[in-house]
């Protein structure tokens, strides 16, 4: 009788789906199919709408509300309409055991419906953009003049004087890649450009986030419309230039350079730029400032709102945006949606069409980059031509745990970064780097005590040369001021707490192993793993290691740490320690065993007399081991909120002589 219930089962299939919901079963293929040509009507329209935008974008005019909304409509369409023919092809598959029904009517039902519903939606999505007669309306103000004005012939001042300047054209447009999702920070830029009261535009963000791009395009819509100055300068600045280097890209950029220049000095090249420039309007735009720059020693004339004369420039430092008096915008890192859209374009529609599966992890690879445009870039030309998900999976892989490996990420992102780190060097405070590269330690996306940072920092030594408490803490604060003004640091309102960017820290990880070479010299495991004994005998060389909320596996062998000099084991997960796990630890100066579900300290831990910071904060330890009393070394010992500690033993605080 085994024949009787696959008989039976096709026999109840048959009867589930008899009824009028059949109908959804039954033309699912030919919807799916309906479906994918009214998308593909839809991306058509779709983008014959965004070029009509972006034609009057570069016109200085204000696209409608409505066409906006439109658009962003189609991108949700776009997702919503990729995930059901992925669903819809996948139930299409799932056919009961020698016949031709879904396997489950009620699930086939379900997407049936939803298909020939978003055939309807698409259809009128479409339709829509037939009302678009005029998508964009005229900005209020518009500028005068698209030619520029002659140069004027500097006076004579003294024999060998400059000679009059060539032409020039008033704009050379510059090359340009994607500039998703810049289009409000442009919009921005043109409010303060007819502002007569603002001079100067600062234009900052950490390094990679489309500082560069967006410039670019401002430049470029100069080229486009109907300019009302005479002159748009355009001078990369770079980290090592010099004023008399920036002069000479003045005067490149004016067409008057020549060999007559050669051997003048600084002063005598700033009174013929300033000659050159004193009776024009101009734009001077400032590619990758990393200082403060004095514009009237270089040559030019005072910005006032009788010349009407701008300057933006872009920097990785808002100190550098409140030196030289200008409104600073923040360029910050993409959402995800722009994120997504900006990735779609580098890694091509044909990749992530390829299988039905690299779209879901293409969000994935997103994910990773968190907005940053420069990292999505890169990702997004690794990807491109792997149509498999294994090739996917193996690179989400890389991204997660070695992301320098990924190809182009070392060079063309980690060094670009890592350009800011290299200019600590150069900061008040000598121990900015170290300090840096310490926020690394803590886990993703982790919003960083400010109170434990300053803590954790004076326990390593960093501060050692401050013999007071308190100008320790105000130095640390200092510091975390500098990392922040560089962007290497976000910091939330209160100023309490602060967070790396996931692309910074995964830099800061690669530099702490010595861009790459010893990816064990820093260890950090992601919260909520176990931690087995055959990992822990890798780590003999390692000198700072992260187990923030994680399980170690008891091992018979106690691990030898011989560099290790500090250590996080902190999280509810850590709820024992290994046997003897601090017997070899001969070097540590920091342990961090807070917020965990610890009950005792180990005896071993009095063998730890390098020890200057330790950390037993909301635990349930119930009591202290006299045998701490040896730590003499000890600086900072943390014991808040630990309802569960009993008693300190006598004379051990005052056993602790180094204590601040």
């Amino acid at each position: 009788m085994d024949f009787v219930s696959p008989v039976l089962d096709t026999v109840k299939c048959l009867w589930d789906c008899s009824d009028k919901r059949a109908v959804y079963i039954r033309e699912l293929p030919e919807n799916l199919k309906s479906l994918r040509n009214e998308m593909a009507e839809l991306e058509n329209v779709y983008k014959d709408v965004k070029k009509r935008v972006e034609d009057e974008r570069k016109l200085q005019k204000e696209i409608k509300h409505v066409v906006t909304g439109w658009i962003d409509s189609v991108e949700d369409m776009k997702r919503e309409v990729n995930d059901i023919l992925t669903e819809g092809e996948d139930e299409i598959k799932k056919k009961c055991l020698g016949t031709c029904c879904p396997r489950n009517c009620r699930a086939s039902y379900e997407i049936g419906k939803m298909v020939s519903k978003k055939i309807d939606a698409v259809s009128q999505l479409c339709r829509k953009a037939d009302n678009f007669q005029e998508v964009a309306a005229s900005l209020p103000t518009s500028p005068v003049s698209q030619v520029a004005a002659p140069l004027p012939t500097p006076p004579a001042i003294e024999a060998g004087a400059a000679p009059p300047p060539p032409p020039a054209p008033a704009v050379i447009e510059l090359p340009l890649e994607n500039t998703v999702g810049l289009d409000s920070l442009s919009d921005k830029v043109w409010r303060y450009l007819q502002d007569d009261k603002v001079t100067t535009i600062g234009l900052y963000g950490m390094g990679g986030v489309g500082k560069t791009t967006l410039l670019k395009r401002i430049n470029n819509e100069f080229f486009k419309t109907n300019i009302e100055f005479d002159r748009v300068i355009w001078v990369v600045v770079s980290k090592s230039a010099s004023v008399e280097k920036v002069q000479e890209l003045v005067l490149r950029e004016c067409g008057c350079l020549d060999n007559r220049w050669k051997g003048r000095s600084e002063d005598e090249k700033a009174r013929d730029i300033y000659n050159i420039l004193k009776t024009m309007k101009f734009i001077l735009l400032l590619d990758d400032i990393w200082e403060p720059l004095n514009l009237l020693k270089i040559g030019f004339p005072l910005l006032n709102d009788q010349n009407k004369s701008k300057v933006i420039f872009t920097t990785r430092f808002l100190n550098v945006c409140e030196a030289m008096g200008a409104e600073s915008i923040k360029v910050e890192c993409l959402k995800f949606k722009e994120a997504f859209n900006l990735f779609q374009t580098v890694v091509g529609e044909a990749t992530l069409n390829s299988h039905p599966r690299i779209p879901k992890l293409a969000k994935i690879v997103v994910e990773e980059c968190k907005g940053l445009p420069l990292a999505l870039k890169i990702a997004g030309a690794a990807m491109r031509g792997k149509t498999t998900p294994q090739d996917w999976e193996k690179n989400i892989k890389l991204l997660q745990s070695y992301p320098s490996e990924v190809p182009g990420m070392e060079n063309d992102l980690f060094r670009v970064l890592a350009l800011s780190y290299d200019n600590l060097s150069k900061a008040k405070w000598p121990k900015t780097k170290s300090c840096f590269l310490y926020c690394s330690m803590f886990p993703e996306d982790w919003e960083i005590s400010c109170k434990q940072l300053i803590e954790l920092w004076i326990g390593e030594g960093f501060l050692h040369e401050f013999h007071k408490i308190h100008d320790a803490r105000t130095e640390a604060e200092n510091i975390i001021d500098e990392l922040t003004l560089a962007c290497l640091l976000e910091s939330n309102q209160s100023k309490t707490h602060v967070k790396m960017h996931v692309v910074i820290r995964d830099m800061a990880m690669w530099l702490a192993g010595e861009n790459g070479k010893k990816k064990n010299k820093c260890v950090v495991k992601e919260p909520g793993g176990w931690i087995e004994g055959h990992e822990i005998a890798e780590w003999k060389e390692t000198q700072r290691l992260s187990l923030w909320d994680n399980s170690i596996e008891d091992s018979t062998e106690p691990p030898n740490f011989q560099n290790l000099e500090t250590l996080f084991a902190s999280g509810e997960s850590m709820r024992s320690l290994p046997t003897q796990f601090f017997a070899r630890m001969p070097v540590i100066r920091v342990l961090d065993l807070s917020n965990s579900e610890l009950t005792d300290l180990p005896a071993e831990i009095s063998t730890l007399i390098t020890l200057h910071y330790l950390n037993l904060s909301k635990t349930e330890i119930q009591n202290l081991p006299v045998e701490l009393r040896n730590l003499t070394e000890l600086r900072c010992l943390i014991l808040d909120d630990m309802e569960k500690l009993e008693t300190i033993p006598s004379q051990l605080v005052s056993s602790l002589s180094s204590l601040q």
